[in-house]
């Protein structure tokens, strides 16, 4: 009778259990305060365990990655121990589960915007609108987020990437005026894609070629946050019309959960209101265009 060959440790689940103990004080936690000094930062293994209500020795083997098998309660119960919000939460159960098949690398299958959401895009004449989608492929945008942005239509197809834009195109840290904040939080949010899609060639490529060439995004690679956009704020210095602070909206679209159209309004009658009107002006497309 064959047997099938035993897998190695999980290292992304040991990596990112380890980084969110190492981040957590005794008394987020809930534990009282210990006297003297503590050896490790953050919560001791013990802790986690006591905190889920699990024996020490299988936290310590579920934290090696050597517990293949972890219920969805024990999962849950180390959640709420490491104080994990909801978008850790599912990165754990990703992290901790592999779906059928996750050993095969392969790249995701290619995305199609319908026509139809298209043509949603270009009625949106005085909002920019982007559609992003695996590893954060800028699948389609509106002339008024190209000008907000770059032309991603002229670029290659393998660059048309907002975290590449972020990283890699100098003018990025001109445009974005809490630049760190903004890379730091593309960074997050590709660790929690990566958890979805952990046999991503093409992500491994791209993980790999900004490790290279940034510095910043390796070491913020190697902190193993995670963050699911949602809605926020971005403050922008864009050398046409100058300050924006904008409201951006993110809106999962439902038949692919990989797919997802990014809006960004301005607060009426203020001064990034007038500001995005001014922009939306100069990238109207003339008659010749059309």
């Amino acid at each position: 009778m064959s047997t099938s060959p035993e897998r190695g440790p999980n290292l992304e689940l040991r990596d990112f259990l380890r980084s969110r103990r190492a981040r957590i004080r005794p008394d987020e936690a809930g534990l009282p305060p210990h006297a003297g000094r503590r050896r490790v930062p953050g919560l001791r293994r013990e802790e986690v365990a006591r905190l889920a209500g699990v024996s020490v020795d299988y936290y310590v083997r579920l934290e090696r990655g050597r517990t293949p098998n972890a219920s969805a309660a024990v999962l849950d119960a180390v959640a709420r121990a490491l104080c994990l919000d909801q978008a850790e939460r599912a990165h754990l159960f990703d992290l901790a589960k592999p779906g059928p098949g996750a050993g095969r690398r392969r790249p995701a299958p290619p995305q199609r915007v319908r026509p139809g959401l298209l043509r949603v895009l270009d009625t949106l004449v005085g909002t920019p609108a982007m559609i992003l989608g695996h590893r954060l492929d800028v699948l389609a945008a509106n002339p008024l987020a190209q000008a907000l942005y770059t032309d991603f239509d002229a670029l290659p197809h393998r660059d048309r990437n907002l975290a590449r834009f972020i990283f890699l195109d100098p003018t990025a840290r001109d445009l974005l005026a809490d630049w760190e904040t903004a890379a730091r939080g593309t960074v997050a949010a590709l660790r929690l894609y990566a958890g979805r899609h952990p046999h991503d060639p093409r992500l491994n490529e791209l993980v790999g070629e900004l490790s290279v060439q940034d510095e910043d995004f390796r070491q913020w690679w190697a902190d193993h946050d995670v963050l699911q956009y949602t809605h926020g704020t971005k403050l922008y210095r864009h050398p046409l019309v100058g300050e924006l602070a904008l409201a951006y909206e993110s809106l999962t679209l439902p038949d692919d959960p990989d797919q997802a159209l990014y809006l960004y309004t301005a607060e009426p009658d203020s001064r990034s209101a007038h500001a995005l009107h001014l922009l939306a002006g100069w990238s109207a497309p003339t008659p010749s265009d059309r």
